[in-house]
């Protein structure tokens, strides 16, 4: 294995609590490693409840001997649903000490700037600098295009407070017990990108790599990586292989996120990614997000004792 990037010091204890995913159900049982929230409070059902939209944020605690740190990984594509959803489950923006941003599409980042009026602070943001390129669109055979939301203003970011870390290389967050994956290698030959994504750069039409999509990785104690990822635009296979490389732990304990195989075109690399998914063994595998109903339900076939559903307020404990 190759020089690692950082050595990252391993936790005891692992929180993840959904803010917002694609799906949300009430009624799903929990179990050893997942917290449901629960349906009433002092014995009566609410007139509100948590929301799901095509988007996902998730909050991230770890923990070592008696100091934690939070770091929120992306914030949805709305403006109003993660802060919805945090008021509901009791979070306040206080405790998040480091934003990561998985990449720059509005599904993941539509609650930055509202979320960063509300910590009332200056915190850390954490992002690979192609999240500024734009113009970003999807091009089709006929000739149409649909242009992508430019939702990161660098200026306007930094007014709220965004303490912005730029990084194209992976990054050590958390006083050193969350790792930034950085910039993805891309080394499997099935896991291609998103094939119609487009952009402008220097004054020409371009294919868009999405090289600024990027994970959380952290370490375990006894267990190996816990890789946390946002769409996986560079593949989950090749996300996780570089967790490998840049930590120097072969091991992969746990996997969530956006798998992005949904749709005509990542469909048929399922099994593929399956298949690399078994030679990795996780324990836990937990797809959200863009991997798309067919994907996750040969999930929960391929990998029966490790898969869980997810579902916006579930709370994800590995220790």
């Amino acid at each position: 294995m190759s020089e690692t990037a950082f050595q990252l010091e391993p936790v005891d204890k692992v929180e993840i609590l959904t803010l917002m995913d694609n799906y949300i159900d009430v009624l799903l049982p929990g179990g050893d490693i997942v917290q449901r929230p629960p349906l009433a409070s002092g014995g009566q059902i609410p007139t509100t409840t948590l929301v799901a939209e095509h988007g996902l944020s998730l909050l991230v605690t770890v923990q070592r001997d008696e100091e934690t740190h939070t770091v929120l990984l992306d914030t949805g594509w709305t403006p109003v649903g993660v802060i919805h959803n945090m008021n509901i489950l009791g979070i306040a923006p206080e405790q998040i000490e480091t934003i990561v941003l998985s990449h720059a599409h509005m599904d993941h980042t539509g609650t930055l700037v509202p979320l960063l009026e509300q910590t009332g602070r200056p915190i850390k943001l954490v992002l690979h600098p192609a999240a500024f390129s734009s113009p970003r669109y999807l091009a089709f055979e006929d000739g149409s295009k649909l242009l992508f939301p430019r939702t990161l203003d660098r200026g306007a970011l930094q007014e709220k407070g965004a303490e912005i870390i730029l990084s194209e290389g992976s990054v050590a967050i958390a006083e050193g017990k969350v790792g930034v994956t950085g910039q993805v290698e891309r080394v499997t030959t099935f896991e291609k990108g998103l094939p119609n994504a487009m952009m402008e750069k220097d004054g020409r039409v371009v294919p868009d790599p999405i090289l600024d999509d990027q994970a959380l990785v952290i370490n375990l104690k006894d267990k190996g990586l816990v890789v946390v990822a946002g769409c996986s635009h560079a593949g989950i296979i090749n996300t996780l292989l570089h967790a490998r490389k840049i930590t120097g732990e072969d091991r992969i304990y746990a996997v969530f996120g956006g798998f992005h195989l949904s749709g005509a075109f990542f469909e048929p690399i399922i099994e593929d990614t399956i298949k690399e998914l078994k030679q990795m063994e996780p324990s836990v595998l937990v797809p959200m997000h863009c991997t798309g109903w067919k994907a996750i339900h040969r999930f929960e076939e391929e990998f029966p004792g490790s898969f869980i559903l997810n579902s916006v307020g579930s709370k994800f404990v590995l220790s």
